[in-house]
C-alpha cells in the first residue's frame, strides 16, 4: 500500500470539504476528526467515508454549513440540535459544551439530535482528558445490527468511548463498538478480498456466514459475543443503552429508523425523530480528590495490568489506548498506508468536485 505523509492527507480532505461548502473552521473540524482515525489505525472511520459524505451532502442529507443550537440546558446538561451537520462538527460542539459545564458545576452531559456520523468516538473522549476530565462520547448509527434471537435489523453498531488521564502514562481509551466489527471493516475486507471471521455476520436467514458483504443482501452484524451462548445478549444490551441515550433523550431517530449514513439509501420514511444521535459526558476527576493524586494512581494502575504475566505466544497485556498511540508513532514517522481502492475513491471525489489532479497533494 501507498503511503502519505499526514500533511498532505489533512491537505486534501480540507481542501474536498472546503469545495463542498465548509467553512475554513468547519472543513478543519472534519479534516481533524478524518486524519485522526486513519492516524489511530482506524481506516474504517477515516478516509474510505468521505465519498459517503459528500454523496449525502449532495442529496441534500448532510449540511456542510449548520446553524447549530443548543435547544434545552440545565447547569450540567443540554441538547443540542445538529441542522444535519456532519457529525464531527456537532460532536465537537457539544463536548466542548460538556467540558464547559464540567468546568462550572463538576459535570457535563450533552445530547445531540439531527446529526450525522461523528466518526471515532474517542476523538472527544480525549478532548476532556486534555482537561483533567473524563470523558464519556457514543453515537448510534443506521440499523445493521439484529438483537439476539432476530433476523431483523434495529440497532446500529453504537459505538462507547471512555477515557481517563494519567500523569506520566498515556491516557487510558477505550473506544469499542458494541458489536464485534463495524460497517466499514466489512467493506474494507470485502475490498481487499478478505473473508469475515466467524461470528460477526449473519445472513438474511439468520445462519452463520463469513461472506463480508452479506449486509447488501439483507444479513446482519450480530451484537458482540454473536449468540446468546457467548452472551450476545450483553452486546444487544450495551448497543440499546447507546441508542437510547443518543436518541431518546435527545429526540433523535433511535434503531431502526436511524438515517442510512450512505447516498444510496433512502431514510425510512415517517421517522419519528431528527436525525442521528449522540450523547457526550465529561467529569473532573478533581470533584473526587486531587487532580494530580487520581492521575498518579491511574499511572499505578495502568503499569500494574501491562505487568501482569502474558499468556503463550502474547508479549503483554493490550491497555486500551496504547495500539493506537503506537500507531500514531509509527504513521508519524513512515507515513500513513492508505488502500488503493479507498485512494482511487478518495481522488476520484476530489476530481469530481473541480480540484486540479496536480494539486491532490500539494
Amino acid at each position: 500500500m501507498q503511503r502519505y505523509s499526514k500533511t498532505q492527507l489533512f491537505s486534501l480532505v480540507e481542501k474536498i470539504f472546503l469545495k463542498a461548502g465548509c467553512s475554513a473552521d468547519n472543513a478543519r473540524t472534519v479534516a481533524n476528526m478524518l486524519i485522526a482515525a486513519e492516524m489511530r489505525g482506524i481506516p474504517s472511520h477515516g478516509l474510505m467515508r468521505i465519498k459517503d459524505y459528500i454523496g449525502l451532502w449532495q442529496k441534500g442529507r448532510i449540511n456542510m454549513n449548520p446553524e447549530l443550537k443548543i435547544v434545552h440546558e440545565t447547569p450540567s446538561t443540554g441538547t443540542v440540535d445538529g441542522d444535519l451537520a456532519p457529525g464531527m462538527i456537532a460532536g465537537k460542539f457539544a463536548m466542548e459544551l460538556a467540558i464547559r459545564k464540567a468546568e462550572q458545576v463538576g459535570s457535563g452531559w450533552v445530547a445531540v439530535r439531527n446529526s450525522n456520523h461523528f466518526g471515532i468516538a474517542g476523538f472527544y473522549t480525549m478532548m476532556a482528558a486534555e482537561k483533567d476530565m473524563i470523558g464519556f462520547a457514543m453515537t448510534n448509527a443506521n440499523a445493521l445490527v439484529a438483537p439476539t434471537f432476530s433476523i431483523d435489523r434495529m440497532l446500529g453498531t453504537n459505538p462507547i468511548a471512555f477515557t481517563i488521564p494519567g500523569k506520566e502514562e498515556p491516557a487510558f481509551t477505550a473506544d469499542f463498538a458494541t458489536t464485534p466489527i463495524a460497517r466499514g471493516k466489512l467493506e474494507l475486507m470485502e475490498k481487499q478480498g478478505k473473508e469475515s471471521p466467524q461470528g460477526f455476520v449473519q445472513d438474511a436467514e439468520g445462519k452463520a456466514t463469513n461472506d463480508p458483504s452479506v449486509l447488501r443482501r439483507g444479513g446482519a452484524i450480530l451484537p458482540l459475543g454473536g449468540d446468546y451462548e457467548h452472551a450476545s445478549h450483553k452486546g444487544f444490551c450495551m448497543g440499546a443503552m447507546v441508542d437510547i441515550l443518543s436518541a431518546i433523550l435527545s429526540g433523535a431517530n433511535f434503531g431502526p429508523f436511524v438515517p442510512p449514513q450512505v447516498a444510496y439509501l433512502d431514510p425510512k420514511p415517517g421517522a419519528p425523530g431528527a436525525g442521528l444521535g449522540h450523547f457526550f459526558g465529561a467529569i473532573r476527576i478533581d470533584g473526587f480528590r486531587p487532580a494530580d493524586e487520581v492521575k498518579e494512581y491511574m499511572d499505578l494502575w495502568i503499569r500494574t495490568f501491562r505487568q501482569s504475566k502474558a499468556a503463550e505466544g502474547r508479549e503483554h497485556v493490550i491497555i486500551p489506548g496504547e495500539p493506537e498511540l503506537s500507531r500514531e508513532q509509527e504513521y508519524l514517522r513512515d507515513g500513513v498506508p492508505v488502500v488503493p481502492q479507498v485512494w482511487q475513491e478518495l481522488v476520484a471525489t476530489a476530481l469530481s468536485l473541480g480540484i486540479a489532479e496536480e494539486n491532490l497533494l500539494a
